[in-house]
């Protein structure tokens, strides 16, 4: 039996390579050997509330349901192009939301699960925005427009988004160091899952005097990139799209 995770899919109607990929990964990882899915975050490019009625994304839903259907437990935690994601999308698609951080327990083996914003903390701007698109108030603000405006505030900001993102230093927009272990301390882990960078690659690092691994998913851009946890040996892979 083993855990699979994803993250930073970035579906959306422009990128059908990408969403074809993510059906293949499901037709080929639904064995009775997979106990669990786990998607952590920013797995639509941009989602504008549980009311979009873009069709690409009710057929997501629908092979989310699917799967779901198989006895895989499906998990999503939010990411900060999809954290607008209600109870209405998780009804439809038959998966559980988990609040980020989330620790899970495997094998007698802890995980921090993250998506990994809220580790770039030298990133005062995105911080800021990101404290302020989580409250209820903004967040209802928001959902009260039509779709039609809400997808030209969403437009209006990943434009912003990019061209403010060309002009921070490379350790900017990375996690902070610190931060990393300071949260794997406060939550008694030595093992760390998070996407958000689009970096993939395993850190080692010192926890609590203790050796610990950082291991950081991959974006679906030329490549879909998934982790496995098999036992207690965690397999960063990738296949091309």
């Amino acid at each position: 039996m083993s855990l699979l995770f994803i993250s930073d899919l970035h579906l959306h109607p422009s990128r059908p390579e990408v969403t074809q990929a993510f059906y293949r990964f499901l037709s080929t990882h639904q064995t009775n050997k997979i106990e669990a899915l786990y998607i952590l975050g920013d797995f639509f490019e941009a989602w504008l509330g549980d009311d979009d009625d873009t069709p690409m994304y009710h057929e997501v839903i629908q092979r989310l349901h699917d799967y779901s259907q198989q006895g895989i437990p499906i998990y999503f935690m939010h990411g900060n192009r999809d954290f607008l994601i209600g109870e209405r999308f998780a009804r439809a698609a038959n998966l559980t939301l988990l609040t980020d951080p989330t620790v899970i327990t495997y094998n007698d083996e802890n995980y921090l699960l993250m998506h990994g914003d809220s580790l770039c903390t030298k990133d005062s701007d995105y911080m800021a925005f990101r404290q302020m698109t989580r409250t209820a108030e903004w967040q209802q603000k928001i959902l009260s427009l039509t779709l039609d405006e809400r997808r030209s505030y969403a437009s209006s900001l990943r434009k912003t988004s990019q061209s403010m993102t060309s002009l921070k230093a490379a350790d900017i927009l990375d996690v902070t160091p610190a931060d990393v272990v300071r949260v794997m301390e406060e939550h008694s882990v030595r093992t760390l899952i998070h996407g958000h960078t689009h970096r993939p690659n395993t850190h080692t690092l010192t926890v609590n005097d203790s050796p610990a691994r950082r291991i950081v998913l991959g974006d679906w851009e030329t490549y879909g990139w998934y982790l496995t946890i098999n036992g207690t040996t965690p397999s960063l892979e990738h296949f091309s799209i």
